[in-house]
């Protein structure tokens, strides 16, 4: 396998999922093979910027975006901060390289009166697929977490004497995040159908398919899909947009953001701050409202 030796310390020692190091090797490989028909250079340990710049040139004439031009870049960095650490290199050819500028990703969030139009349950039916549909979207909206991380969640993950759901997020860091009340009892209520699909008692998993599989992600993206299109016209629904909207719908109502950081499982506050902004405009308006200079 090409990049061993980098593979296995992102496996091992990054603790990074075998679907991140599959990625950061592809760009490595296409890298490769670019040094080679245009330089002749059997190895990207040796590649100077120039040639790196070459290839950045090449994605682009490509109509490769920004964004997955720095994405890629982010990989060889990753490659040779590891060459330096094994002693492999001296210097890394990226040291100075800035990334290329992308425009700003907007993603709005479901409002309020939408999130309650769908979960005011008359889209759902009152089925085991409508049942478990419904507490799919209601665990996205009042945890915050990710797809990845729901489709994972095991029935021992659920805690029901303290009220809490244990998940495993990014590199393997589990947290531990509280079930509303309301949320527990859908839960229990869900379980109860859950005992209805062939084949649930030999199934750890917390949701499955109708035939007794775990779920898999196109389905979770097709359930959001399905219901929001009834009641909301945004072009963008999905589970990220979930995500989005509980961490905006927190900090509109003036939650720490400390607190959203640990429930999104983030593990840094910049990663946080993205959601920072419809709370600042919701904060215009009721500084708008309430300041006494506001009415002169």
């Amino acid at each position: 396998m090409p990049f061993k030796a980098f593979s296995d310390y992102l496996l091992i020692e990054k603790n990074y999922s075998q679907h991140t190091v599959n990625a950061y090797v592809n760009d490595l490989s296409e890298l490769s093979g670019f040094a080679q028909n245009e330089y002749e250079q059997e190895s990207i340990d040796k590649v100077n910027y120039a040639q790196i710049r070459s290839w950045i040139v090449s994605l682009s004439e490509g109509n490769i975006s920004n964004r997955s031009i720095n994405r890629k870049i982010s990989s060889l960095k990753a490659y040779y901060r590891f060459l330096l650490k094994t002693g492999q290199i001296e210097t890394s050819p990226l040291t100075k390289h800035k990334a290329l500028k992308t425009s700003k990703k907007i993603e709005v969030p479901f409002s309020q009166e939408e999130m309650s139009l769908v979960l005011n349950d008359c889209f759902f039916e009152d089925t085991y697929e409508g049942v478990r549909d419904y507490l799919i979207i209601e665990l996205f909206y009042s945890t915050g977490i990710r797809r990845s991380e729901l489709i994972n969640i095991k029935l021992k993950d659920v805690d029901d004497h303290n009220k809490t759901l244990r998940v495993l997020g990014k590199r393997n860091k589990e947290r531990v995040i509280p079930l509303l009340e309301s949320v527990h009892s859908n839960i229990l209520d869900y379980l109860l159908r859950r005992k209805e699909v062939p084949g649930s008692n030999k199934n750890e998993h917390l949701f499955l398919t109708k035939k007794g599989a775990k779920i898999y992600e196109t389905l979770v993206y097709r359930i959001i899909n399905e219901y929001f299109s009834k009641a909301s016209t945004k072009v963008k629904k999905s589970p990220h947009i979930l995500r989005h909207t509980f961490a905006t719908h927190l900090l509109n109502q003036g939650a720490n953001l400390n607190a959203v950081k640990e429930l999104l499982g983030h593990s840094s506050l910049a990663s946080t701050q993205v959601y920072t902004h419809n709370s600042i405009s919701e904060l215009k308006k009721v500084y708008g409202e309430s300041h006494p200079r506001s009415k002169k």
